[in-house]
């Protein structure tokens, strides 16, 4: 990017994404290889008038070392400053971007157990930080930036694939305007209005199909609503937490989901691929699996805990969204899972569910809220993929047709 660019993405991504107030922490978390956009989120964050600014580096040729040298056991053995340095965010109010650019390669020969026990092991230790992440207990916003390997497989025959992967960032943050805040001022507005629609019908269940051989239907959770773009934090403030999104999104019934769903996209996970997978669903668990490519690592996936075997997210993306339009496969789930309708294996959104917040953990799983310690998105949305809403008296409303919404 740009310095002018990057400089529209830091001050869109604060004002918007995080919505930083004055007097207020952030930590940004970054890979080594990109600490200019650190340092340009920095510079804004300070212009808004942040109290503090503390950045997290990740660095994947570390991370990868550590699979491939440490056993499993050492791996999971998650230290209690890293506990604490996430809590802290919450108990002091900060606000948190997260710049996802991973290589999706870049773990492709490490032992999948590893990999499994060492995010069962974060998932464990960390779970005070994600549950008030997902029940939004802070403002947190997820973006991405261009890095080389990662541009390289996006883009294997460019001459300059870094450059070609950051365009189509720059694009799909509606950075290309030239008032890019206005911009999602109105995207938002639309995607509300979609969320509006689902919400004013009250469904009961959504059945999807498509050629593939996906055949599907969801119950939704009880007292379950429809959320977009920008939600609202816990101090009442609005943040947009993924950006770009395209999606509409609601809580599953835990127990509800039966039938077969087929992946419409790679999925990315901890820096592996899984692809041409398939899942049955019987009463709401995964009863059978298949996959072309990564079924290991699916596998691992699924039997995480008892959640992972359920559904914690059901979102709506129509074919013509501008990261469907755009016809590039990111292998970046923040990316992809804007391209198509998905689901996710796992914890459900709290958010999600009306007066969730503050409801038990018993309150919630009674609504039907699924609970894990992971959250993984995969896409399933086909370019003739039609969904119908099931009303309480069995009446269906039509809701896409060939991929696309119809109201």
């Amino acid at each position: 990017m740009t310095d002018e660019m990057l400089n529209k993405f830091a001050e869109t991504v604060l004002r918007v994404g995080v919505n930083l107030q004055e007097n207020q922490g952030l930590e940004i978390i970054c890979p080594v290889e990109k600490s200019q956009v650190a340092a340009a989120l920095t510079k804004a964050a300070y212009e808004m008038k942040a109290k503090i600014v503390r950045v997290r580096w990740e660095c994947e040729a570390v991370d990868r070392l550590n699979y491939l040298n440490a056993s499993a056991e050492t791996l999971s053995e998650i230290p209690k400053w890293l506990v604490d340095s996430k809590n802290y965010l919450v108990e002091k109010g900060f606000c948190y971007v997260a710049i996802a650019a991973e290589n999706p390669s870049a773990f492709i020969d490490v032992p999948p157990e590893k990999i499994a026990a060492t995010a069962k092991a974060r998932g464990k230790a960390l779970k005070k930080f994600y549950e008030s992440v997902m029940s939004n207990g802070i403002r947190w916003c997820v973006v991405s930036v261009p890095t080389k390997e990662w541009a390289k497989k996006v883009f294997p025959d460019s001459s300059d694939p870094e450059k070609e992967l950051g365009e189509a960032i720059v694009k799909t943050m509606r950075l290309n305007s030239a008032e890019p805040i206005k911009e999602w001022e109105k995207h938002i507005q639309t995607l509300d209005a979609h969320a509006a629609f689902l919400n004013s019908h009250d469904f009961a269940a959504l059945h999807f199909t498509s050629d593939n051989g996906t055949d599907f239907t969801v119950g939704l959770c009880d007292r379950h609503k429809w959320l977009s773009a920008q939600e609202k934090a816990k101090d009442g403030l609005p943040f947009v937490a993924n950006m770009p999104t395209e999606e509409v999104f609601t809580a599953p019934h835990k127990l509800k989901a039966d039938g077969v769903v087929k992946s419409a996209m790679p999925l990315c996970y901890e820096g592996q691929i899984i692809d041409g997978f398939t899942l049955k669903f019987k009463k709401g668990r995964v009863v059978d699996f298949s996959a072309e490519k990564g079924y290991d690592v699916l596998k691992q996936l699924i039997e995480t805990d008892k959640g992972t075997k359920r559904l914690g997210e059901v979102a709506l993306i129509g074919k013509n969204s501008p990261i469907a339009k755009s016809k590039i496969l990111f292998y970046n789930t923040l990316f992809d899972e804007n391209a198509s309708c998905h689901i996710a294996l796992g914890k459900g959104y709290p958010t999600t569910v009306n007066g969730g917040e503050t409801l038990s953990k018993a309150e919630r799983a009674k609504l039907g809220l699924n609970d894990s310690i992971e959250h993984v998105d995969f896409m399933i949305g086909t370019a003739d993929m039609n969904i119908d809403g099931i009303m309480k008296d069995g009446k269906t409303v039509p809701i896409f047709r060939n991929g696309d919404w119809i109201i």
